[in-house]
């Protein structure tokens, strides 16, 4: 099975994690800023695609090369066995991405690429015409850093945060990666309490579930390779079914989510069933303030509300002061807590142990991590 160049691109600050998940699943990686390369055949693709909870998407590396003219970039993508991944009816739509590059118009450099595919296959497969583009769809992508060109193919289609199981949200809600980050991030263990302070639609309790399960993420959804040619319906239904079946439905999980929103309450709920894990997470109503755990030895992940608006930092600042004060007895709990607000330690009450830069979106925030006591050693 041939063998192709890949990388798995992913948000800044979480690379190491999706390196250290690829590692896992038994593949050679290199950790470069916004992605990690790997190399493996489609069937590798298949389960990458399906495996990675931090990652974004899969890219095939078709071609890299450097360009400092629409010339050179022309010549360089023609010259790529194109008919060796697209057929003559492949639909192949042109994203662009350029920085600090001679080349940075985007829609030129877009245009250029289309234009040398679109002649490479005509050439190929005899076309007078333009070609037909009825078929599959084959994402392609320029990305130009600092003159240095990649050519690549996306495997994935629609984003892998997007699971196939959030049926409902609230207004800012965090992606099942970066969850699935935030938790990877922590000590937790699936025989060890999980607790979500602030739940809101629910994404933490369910990807800390879905971990808990061994539930592949990918499971509920489709991928646009799938819909390649190349790529035969019995692969993918061995890689599926081989996913299932390492499926962990045994292990009692302790996992809670717990928001003073009812609405949202609901509405975690209704994404839990969805993601068939309505038996594993408890939800309930509660607010910060009113938080009490009898369990020992857990784990609390947050992402609470930032205040970026003036008006809200009050309240949110008023929420983590409370969050300092409910947390401070359980000492032999591990708390993590995601926000954007620099000040955070000061209204919380206590120094992290440890903080991490990550990227929201966007939006730089830092993931306070507060350790718990160790637990002590029993004497033989």
């Amino acid at each position: 099975m041939k063998k192709f160049h890949l990388y798995a691109a992913t948000a800044s600050g979480i690379e190491a994690i999706a390196g250290r998940e690829l590692r896992d699943l038994g593949y050679e990686t290199q950790v470069e800023n916004g992605r990690v390369r790997f190399d493996g055949t489609i069937e590798d693709i298949l389960r990458a695609n399906l495996w990675l909870r931090t990652a974004d998407r899969v890219r095939i590396i078709v071609a890299e090369f450097d360009a400092v003219t629409f010339d050179e970039l022309f010549e360089a993508t023609k010259a790529v066995a194109w008919d060796e991944l697209l057929p003559m009816d492949a639909a192949f739509p042109v994203e662009g991405r350029s920085k600090k590059s001679q080349l940075h118009s985007v829609p030129d450099a877009q245009a250029i690429v289309k234009k040398a595919v679109a002649t490479k296959l005509a050439a190929v497969y005899h076309r007078r015409t333009r070609m037909p583009e009825t078929g599959a769809t084959y994402p392609l992508e320029v990305m130009i850093d600092k003159d240095h060109v990649m050519l690549t193919l996306d495997t994935t289609g629609s984003s892998l945060f997007k699971r196939g199981y959030r049926v409902g949200k609230g207004s800012a809600p965090l992606k099942e990666n970066m969850a699935a980050a935030l938790i990877a991030l922590t000590s937790w263990h699936k025989d060890m309490p999980f607790w979500d302070p602030v739940c809101g639609s629910g994404t933490i309790p369910i990807e800390a579930a879905m971990i808990g399960r061994n539930l592949a993420p990918g499971f509920n959804r489709d991928f646009t390779c799938e819909s390649w040619d190349w790529v035969p319906q019995e692969l993918s239904d061995k890689v599926r079914d081989e996913a299932d079946a390492k499926a962990d439905y045994d292990t009692p999980l302790q996992i809670f989510g717990s928001d003073i929103d009812e609405n949202m309450v609901e509405i975690a709920k209704r994404n839990a069933q969805e993601a068939g894990l309505s038996q594993d997470v408890t939800f309930s109503q509660l607010a910060v303030q009113d938080f009490k755990t009898d369990l020992q030895h857990g784990i609390i992940v947050a992402n609470p509300p930032y205040g970026e608006r003036l008006s809200d930092q009050a309240s949110v600042r008023e929420l983590y002061k409370q969050m300092g004060q409910v947390f401070k007895p359980l000492t032999d709990w591990s708390k993590y807590i995601l926000t954007a607000d620099l000040e955070f330690e000061h209204f919380y009450g206590q120094k992290a142990t440890k903080t991490r830069k990550l990227y929201n979106g966007a939006l730089r925030t830092d993931y306070f991590q507060f350790w718990a006591q160790r637990k002590p050693r029993h004497k033989g």
